[in-house]
């Protein structure tokens, strides 16, 4: 067990967690074991476990495997339907006597029951909300404490891969009986100017004491360097065993404004008094902003407008599933971002409070989505009361993220059919979830994810604020009806292409698949329902009305193999076996490595940074003499063309032209193959700004090793994801390579997962070895918690191997 212990005065803030002498919290990351199956008595406290697993949670029970090779594809193939249990003890001392003791948990899949020391102390059913739960009554203080959870994926239904089990941390929360309730304050700045701005604070205060009394509240804000900027308080009398909202406003003078350019955070550290006794401190970080949407132009981030530039992303962190990782999320948000990404969408379930916390710090803006359908996808049952259901995760969604100012709209479902159709109330449905997220935030606008496209003529958006439809321009109808309210598409492109593959000829039309299990990356292609990126560029061009997009999707992700799942490799005259078990949507692959597709956002969100790249490889044996289409992306107007020195012209875009792909690429489509170099120079107002080249390798012939991080904190949960590449000996990337590497590590650390970005591969994420998919492939370390040295070998038959070194600290 991990204690945080963090007194007043060494003051450390956690957005909505606050630590002191009063308050403690316990991040229960070790000392748990885990079992699979129905183990009867396991709930009990003398249960011998001695035989179950050791793990650490977050853990996914699911990720390790084995793949179901015939299995279903939408899901992963991979078992995680069933049950299992988690136990651990609790040390619960003496110091705790007279305390209050939560435990909170960001998320268990699914249907969690929660025991201490042999009694049910609580239970959930949404596996991706937060909860807390209230253990005091169960513990012995000073004495043994067992913690049993048990979670249930039978009842669960997904569309892609939802991980099981306690995948996200759970924490210990210790207070004092009278203390600000979890997640219990709530930050509005109803009015910002130039020389200030009015930041209301209520804070729900619980009083779990044996007697009512008045509780003083004090407030005081602080910038980041720590300066105080402002203060205030009151005092309230609240009864005994009863919760009590005390608010007050205090003034900021010259407020700084968070924005996506500068994302600037201040702190309110809330501390709570009786009798003048320091009883609780709890800190929020929240920004000073102010966001609006306008029917015809567009949304507006401090009063400038603001082109959303966004993806959307799942849950899961490829090889390591489900489990959350916060630097695993860190870093997808950075390769976002240096592709020109300004906002993310959750899709399509409560994300990890880490979520909103990295897109403050980062200046991201955050589509907040709570649900996809209104069924077992987010573990609604036969049995369950909607009313109730709706109520308390709308309550937790909320309340939990409602001070994050990178959150600028509240989603409350998914294209959900029945709702968008009105049908079995489905209005009335809509209605409840909206009216509770109005009830527990009514400063933000709302949304519904629409893809009916006829549905709109039922005028469901009368119930929210902001039209939100995916693909084909299905937003237009809703757009008629209703022109005095925002679009955004909220799903775009659902382009689908293998980090990689290219192959001839080109499509005709976007759903030209093949039997060969990848789909070119020429980017090209995309399902019947969807579309390629240049399209959505052009639409928002010519229609500036329309706020932004979210690209399906920023990564790829396990599940939802399109086009090549189950059903559709049967059409194909192949078997279940060969349905794919991880996505093709993504703009880079399933484990982070760039497709072409990133190069073609970076072009046209990033204008102003250089880009030029060139598809495909240059090593097409036995096509010599034959015809390779050639597609340059860049953020020029023009390039010209070289192959061994011979120009093939100079092509520029068409800003203009109505087909998309004219507007937004470079494309040479006869280009006669011959091995050596392909070279493009790019120009911008007549000017040179870049170039780029792309040689014919020969055979591999050495293998490299690039870490992302060589320095990482010796914390048991810090990552450092290493590439391995193959080069053949003049130092050219073998893009053809498929080679199996060996892996060898020492030191203070551990190989957690291994992945090429293939969709077709069946090889377990949790092992030694790893093969090069088109010459690439990703090693994920995890720190130890001691510093020192995490040392890596990478081995191939025949190749010279390569060696890095990781720094523990």
């Amino acid at each position: 067990m991990k204690r945080l212990i963090i007194f007043f005065a060494l003051v450390v803030f956690f957005t909505n967690t606050g630590l002191t002498q009063s308050r403690e919290v316990v991040t229960l990351r070790s000392g748990w074991k885990f079992t699979k199956g129905n183990v009867i008595g396991a709930a009990t406290q003398d249960f011998d476990d001695s035989a179950w697993q050791p793990v650490s949670v977050p853990h996914d029970w699911a990720i390790s495997g084995p793949f179901i090779v015939d299995g279903d594809g939408s899901t992963g193939k991979l078992p995680w339907k069933g049950e299992g249990w988690y136990r651990r003890s609790l040390d619960i001392p003496t110091s705790y006597k007279d305390k209050k003791v939560y435990l909170i948990f960001d998320g268990v899949m699914a249907f969690p029951q929660v025991y201490v020391n042999g009694q049910l102390a609580g239970q959930w059913d949404y596996g991706y909300n937060s909860f807390y739960l209230d253990i005091t009554p169960f513990l012995n203080v000073g004495g043994e404490n067992v913690l049993a959870v048990h979670a249930d994926t039978r009842k669960h239904d997904s569309r892609w891969y939802p991980g099981a089990g306690i995948y996200r941390k759970v924490q210990m929360l210790v207070v004092n009986p009278v203390h600000v309730n979890v997640w219990g304050t709530y930050i509005t700045t109803p009015i910002i100017k130039s020389n200030y701005a009015d930041v209301r604070i209520s804070t729900s205060v619980a009083n779990q004491s044996g007697s009512g009394d008045t509780i003083q509240v004090k407030q005081t804000i602080l910038a980041p360097n720590g300066k105080e900027v402002a203060n205030g308080s009151i005092k309230g009398w609240i009864p005994s065993g009863k919760s009590k909202d005390l608010e007050v406003t205090v003034q900021v003078t010259d407020p700084e404004r968070w924005d996506i350019e500068h994302p600037y955070l201040y702190k309110a550290v809330t501390t709570v008094y009786r009798k003048g006794q320091l009883l609780d401190t709890y800190s929020t970080n929240f920004g000073i902003r102010t966001i609006h949407f306008t029917a015809d132009d567009g949304f507006y981030l401090n009063d400038r407008r603001v082109q959303l530039k966004g993806v959307n992303l799942h849950h899961d962190f490829g090889p390591l599933g489900a489990a959350f990782n916060k630097r695993a999320l860190e870093r997808q948000l950075e390769i976002m971002k240096s592709m020109g990404v300004n906002a993310i969408r959750n899709s399509h379930n409560v994300a990890a409070p880490e979520l909103p916390e990295l897109c403050d710090e980062m200046g991201l803006l955050l589509f907040d989505e709570v649900f996809d359908k209104y069924d077992a996808k987010i573990d609604i049952v036969d049995t369950t009361d909607f009313e109730n259901y709706a109520q308390r995760n709308i309550q937790n969604f909320v309340v939990r993220d409602r001070n994050h100012p990178s959150v600028f709209i509240w989603s409350v479902g998914n294209e959900i059919g029945d709702v968008q159709w009105n049908i079995n109330n489905g209005f009335q449905r809509l209605h409840t979830m909206v009216n509770y997220v109005n009830k527990y935030d009514p400063t933000r606008p709302t949304t519904l994810v629409c893809d009916n496209m006829e549905s709109a003529k039922l005028r469901h958006f009368d119930y929210y604020d902001v039209h939100s439809w995916n693909y084909g321009r299905r937003y237009r109808l809703a757009r008629q009806l209703e022109p005095n309210k925002s679009v955004i598409i909220s799903e775009s492109a659902s382009t689908v292409s293998t980090r990689g593959f290219y192959e001839l000829p080109l499509p005709e039309k976007a759903t030209d698949f093949t039997k060969s299990l990848q789909v070119s990356s020429y980017d090209l292609n995309a399902p019947w329902w969807a579309e390629i990126a240049d399209d959505d560029f052009m639409w928002q061009q010519d229609e500036p009305y329309v706020a932004g997009e979210f690209v399906w999707t920023g990564f790829d992700y396990l599940g939802e193999p399109t086009p090549y799942y189950n059903e559709a490799v049967k059409e194909m005259g192949m078997t279940d076996k060969e349905a794919s078990r991880s996505s093709y949507f993504g703009i880079v692959d399933l484990v982070g490595i760039p497709k072409d597709r990133y190069y073609l956002y970076k072009s046209y969100w990033k204008p102003d940074e250089t880009t030029v790249h060139i598809l495909p490889h240059w090593n097409w044996e036995e096509m010599e003499g034959k015809n390779i289409p050639v597609f340059v992306y860049t953020n020029g107007d023009c390039a010209e063309l070289f192959v061994n020195g011979k120009s093939q012209g100079l092509q520029c875009k068409k800003p203009d032209a109505s087909n998309s792909t004219e507007r937004f690429r470079l494309i040479w489509k006869d280009v006669i193959y011959e091995p050596g170099e392909v070279k493009a120079i790019a120009y911008k107002n007549g000017e040179k700004i870049g170039e780029a080249t792309v040689k014919t390798a020969g055979k591999p012939y050495k293998l490299k090793l690039t870490p992302d991080k060589t320095i990482v904190k010796s914390d048991g949960e810090d990552l450092s994801y290493v590439l391995v590449e193959a080069f053949d000996k003049e130092g050219n990337p073998c893009p053809l390579a498929t080679n199996k590497i060996e892996l060898k590590v020492n030191g203070s650390g551990q190989i957690v997962g291994v992945g090429n970005g293939n969709p077709q591969s069946f090889e377990p994420f949790q092992s030694d070895k790893v093969s090069l998919f088109y010459g690439k492939a990703m090693i994920i370390l995890r720190a130890g918690e001691n510093p020192g040295k995490l040392s890596l070998e990478a081995n191939s038959e025949g190749l010279k191997k390569a060696a890095a070194t990781i720094n523990i600290k």
